[in-house]
């Protein structure tokens, strides 16, 4: 049973942000002033399972860093929009051009560059260290703090729902 109050059974897409969402808040730089993002293996292989049973996933952030598109093609993720100084344009391209609506949407953000873009979908999520103007709009707040297994938490929610949870031969492997 998921602990989440939406039926989850109509979303057909998941949106995450990065910083905040993927990676922790608080992130060590680079001597040159790069930022070094962490990634949670959990949420990793729970992305890379969504994408194989059919799941539409998007990263939108306003990162630039070639790191961030290295990481989600790895796991399968295609739609990857950096350097996204304002959220929604890019949201509703993605929904157009996937023949989605915004019903069919989660969207997981955690900061003030992320509230336009998750009032325009169904299922709202955030972190539990999210923005208190983040949590405010979310229907679902993840016990979990951004980069400590948001992802991972969700998606496992959705595909259990899915029935697809721990089912074949792809749950057991990368």
């Amino acid at each position: 049973m998921s602990a989440i109050d939406f039926n989850l059974s109509q979303i057909r897409g998941v949106v995450f942000d990065v910083d905040g969402v993927l990676s922790p808040s608080t992130i060590p730089m680079d001597a040159d002033g790069h930022p070094l993002r962490m990634v949670n293996i959990k949420d990793g292989y729970a992305l890379q399972l969504a994408v194989k049973r059919g799941l539409k996933i998007a990263i939108i952030t306003g990162a630039d860093s070639s790191a961030i598109e290295v990481r989600y093609r790895a796991l399968g993720i295609t739609d990857i929009f950096t350097k996204a100084s304002r959220k929604i344009p890019l949201l509703k391209g993605w929904l157009s051009d996937n023949g989605l609506i915004p019903e069919e949407i989660a969207y997981v953000g955690d900061d003030i560059p992320d509230y336009e873009a998750m009032t325009h979908v169904g299922l709202p999520v955030a972190p539990a260290d999210a923005a208190p103007e983040i949590k405010q709009i979310a229907r679902y707040i993840s016990p979990v703090a951004g980069g400590y297994g948001v992802a991972r938490d969700l998606l496992e929610q959705l595909l259990r729902d899915r029935g697809e949870w721990m089912t074949d031969h792809h749950a057991f492997g990368w």
